[in-house]
């Protein structure tokens, strides 16, 4: 079992060249990878979101990448023309005009606004798709040995509830067959202490047991809940990402314990319901972060 929560960092440097990927996720309901790349880099983007998907299935994954590029061509010097020339033409009309000493050199002309320009020259994609992909795959291995250390955290806590809630069911299981019996008892006893001496109608009383009794059956119920609970024990120990599916057995465990506690007409049943739904509740918090 897998946490959706990790952090993970990882450096490829090759030819000069060196990139980092650091990757941090949290909980979501599918794979939301975001990153927001310069232009240099937009070419790697596809790749990494092909890397993590390959490995991750779940969880909102923030992508930072930083590079670097050391080597001697990996700048250049443009130098506008066309501006200069316009700038000695205009230097030289002035000089005509106002008789002034010709002094622009060509180290004075390159030191003129918007001159000289120093860009970074032509990436090689396909060198920065390889360091993006290796960087990645190396983050992705730091993060899913985070992951999956929180995951057994996770595991523990989970089967700590899974049996305290079967504890409940099975209490609610041993309660549920005397709640008829009382049910009987107290209406004859209310029967008796108004009728008195008077007859009771018994053929009637018994009815109205069966009646109740009928009504507050939860045979089916706690035979559906026990088979929630051991499938989610079963997804326990699942090697496959199984947070969607707790998360839909959750629900049905909590379908089964509001059908037997609006059946319950029972203060010890009414009791066992309402821990049974209170370990719920903490399942579907803890499982929120499952892979």
């Amino acid at each position: 079992m897998n946490s959706m929560t990790g952090y993970g960092k990882g450096t490829a440097a090759r030819d000069g060249r060196e990139l980092t990927v650091e990757l941090k996720s949290v909980n979501h309901r599918f794979l939301d990878v975001s990153m927001r790349l310069p232009r240099l880099l937009s070419c790697i983007e596809d790749p990494l979101r092909a890397a993590i998907g390959a490995r991750l299935s779940r969880g909102h994954v923030d992508v930072f990448v930083n590079y670097r590029n050391t080597r001697s061509d990996a700048k250049t010097v443009r130098i506008d023309e066309a501006l200069l020339l316009a700038y000695i033409v205009r230097a030289c009309e002035a000089n005509e005009k106002l008789n002034l000493t010709y002094d622009l050199t060509l180290s004075n002309a390159l030191r003129l606004p918007d001159v000289t320009e120093i860009v970074p020259a032509d990436e090689d994609n396909d060198a920065l798709v390889s360091l993006a992909v290796e960087a990645a795959n190396l983050a992705l291995d730091g993060m899913i040995v985070m992951r999956k250390a929180e995951g057994e955290r996770l595991k523990a806590a989970l089967n700590g509830g899974v049996d305290q809630m079967d504890t409940y069911r099975e209490q609610i299981l041993a309660r549920a067959p005397f709640v008829a019996e009382d049910y009987r008892k107290k209406l004859n006893e209310r029967i008796e202490s108004v009728l008195s001496d008077a007859e009771i109608d018994r053929a009637r009383l018994a009815t109205e047991i069966a009646l109740f009794a009928d009504r507050c059956c939860i045979d089916e119920e706690l035979v559906r809940l026990k088979s929630h609970i051991a499938q989610f024990r079963q997804y326990l120990v699942s090697e496959q990402p199984v947070g969607r599916n707790m998360d839909f057995i959750v629900q049905e465990m909590n379908r089964e314990c509001n059908t037997i506690g609006s059946k319950a007409n029972d203060a010890e049943l009414t009791k066992a319901v309402l821990g049974c739904k209170a370990e719920i509740e903490k399942l579907r918090e803890q499982i929120q972060n499952v892979e």
